[in-house]
């Protein structure tokens, strides 16, 4: 593989940073020339990386749900037994939305171009989780459920989580809400001791 060139390099960090400021602040209040001061680049610079800070913005929440779940499923190789990968992704997945403030979420909630990203990553992960059901039953690990209906439930949970209904109705965080849910997921699926 050729070496990555300087500008690559230094437009990758500059990436990075833009998308830990997104996660810690949130997006709605910053302009470009807002972005720029606290990445300490120019306009110019952030143009380079996207047309538009709505492009911008999408690049970023892609960027951060690529990589997370890059992250989870990583997490998910290093468990064997079918039981646990399911407790496994919800939790790795409870990590990855751990740091990321309320004001991002808020924020991506009400940005369509972001949400719709959130909103497929969610599905995704909604069938993955079924995925990682119908293995565990399949192994015998679990309960012999209907793995369609856990489906359909963890589903309507997840979404509700992305659309903040969860925050809004109980106040739990993203995070926390998918801890729970793998909680839950799990006290049902197991079997009786």
């Amino acid at each position: 593989m050729p070496p990555v060139r300087r500008g690559a390099v230094r437009r990758i960090q500059l990436f990075d940073e833009l998308v830990a400021l997104l996660l810690a602040e949130g997006f709605s209040q910053f302009t470009l020339d807002d972005l720029a001061a606290r990445l300490h680049c120019s306009k110019r610079t952030l143009y380079a990386l996207a047309g538009s800070k709505e492009q911008l913005v999408r690049a970023a929440v892609v960027h951060f749900f690529r990589g997370a779940t890059e992250r989870v499923e990583a997490a998910l190789s290093a468990t064997d037994t079918a039981a646990d990968r399911v407790g496994r992704y919800l939790r790795a997945v409870a990590t990855e939305l751990g740091p990321v403030s309320a004001r991002f979420f808020d924020d991506v909630a009400a940005f369509p171009p972001a949400a719709e990203v959130y909103e497929r990553n969610t599905r995704a992960a909604a069938r993955r989780v079924q995925q990682l059901v119908d293995e565990g039953v399949a192994a015998g690990a679990f309960r012999d459920v209907h793995t369609g209906f856990v489906a359909d439930v963890v589903t309507a949970v997840m979404v509700r989580i992305q659309q903040r209904q969860v925050a809004a109705a109980i106040g739990l965080d993203d995070a926390e809400a998918y801890a729970r849910l793998a909680e839950l997921l799990l006290h049902g699926l197991n079997r009786p001791s």
